[in-house]
Order: structure tokens, then sequence, then C-alpha cells
């Protein structure tokens, strides 16, 4: 069965929500799954190191899991306007699959969560574009006709679905921030088909 990867990095939960919807969102198309991982986080003892399983949540990912998906769906809590260090950290150590074009000309898509409105929604899903357009993948967005996108007085952007987390970053997803989620898994898992065909 293809696949589409949903990597993300949480801290606090809001982003591997968004991961569960997005992943929603792609197993309504029926030739196509959705394999949710995430990435450790960094150490900054330089001693310390994860075990290979995590405790809870989402598997770790591995480079196979990106080299095989037939699309890709990249989530990282905003961090000054950027992705997370332990994302980049994964990304930065993908050059063996970059070498070899194994995700040149793959759909892929990016989403954020950040704890107040201008936390830097659009700069961390920029940020997550351009390792991706270097690999060749081709970056989906979430387009205007998403009539949600529209009207949503929390998170959702063009470029990708976003949530507002809140300053103690406890607030749950607005129905809002879940449809434009899930759209983003039907639109992602819909261009995978479409590509593959």
């Amino acid at each position: 069965m293809k696949y589409i990867l949903v990597l993300y990095y949480s801290r606090h939960g809001s982003t591997s929500e968004m991961a569960r919807q997005i992943a929603r969102g792609i197993e309504e198309q029926n030739s196509i799954e959705a394999k949710v991982r995430t990435v450790p986080p960094v150490s900054t003892v330089c001693e310390s190191t994860e075990s290979s399983i995590p405790n809870s949540g989402a598997p770790y990912a591995t480079l196979d899991d990106l080299r095989h998906c037939s699309g890709l769906a990249l989530g990282s809590p905003s961090h000054f306007g950027n992705m997370a260090a332990p994302l980049k950290y994964f990304l930065d150590c993908t050059s063996s699959v970059w070498l070899a074009g194994d995700l040149t000309e793959k759909p892929a898509a990016v989403f954020t969560s950040a704890s107040s409105m201008h936390g830097g929604h659009e700069t961390t899903l920029t940020s997550m574009m351009l390792p991706l357009l270097h690999h060749g993948m081709m970056i989906l967005g979430l387009p205007y006709s998403e009539v949600t996108l529209l009207h949503t007085k929390t998170g959702g952007t063009p470029y990708g679905p976003s949530h507002l987390a809140g300053v103690e970053n406890n607030s749950s997803l607005s129905k809002d921030e879940q449809l434009l989620c899930q759209s983003m898994g039907r639109r992602l898992a819909n261009a995978a088909v479409k590509l593959r065909a």
C-alpha cells in the first residue's frame, strides 16, 4: 500500500493533533494510507541518547520512511518564526535521500502551531518549504476555494494549516483548524494518487 508520510515534531501536543487530523484527511482517499511519524528531541547534553522507540505517540521516522513515501506532510511548532531544531536536525541528515532524488516530483505540504496569532505561523511554514524545494518536491498550499480559510478566526493560512495554541499551549484545535488540516490531507492524497497515475 502506498503511503503519505506525516512527519512532525511536537512539544506540547498541538502539532501531533494536527498530524492526526491531516492523516484523517489522507485516509479518506481509499488507495493511499497515512504513515504518522515523529522525530526525537535534540539534547543539549552530548552524552544523552533516546531509545529507538518513544515511550508514547508516533514511532520515530527513518530515512526509509521518507525515501519510500508517495508524499509528505511536514509539521513543526513555531520556534521564533522557524521550524523546531529536532525537525531541522532530521532534515539535515537527509543528504542520501537528496542525492538519490528519492523525493523528486512528489507532493508535499507543511503545517504548524504557535502560541500567539503573530507567533510566526507563516515564516515557520516557509522555513519548512525550503529543504523540500531542494529535494525537488512539489509544494501544495490551501487554496481560498477552501471556504473555511476565508472565515477562520483561529489558525489557517494559504501556505498550509496552522493552529493558535494559546500562551499556555493548551488550546484545542478549533473546528476550523481541524477542517483545514483534513482538507490539506485530502489535497495531498489526491495529488499523490494523480501523480502516481
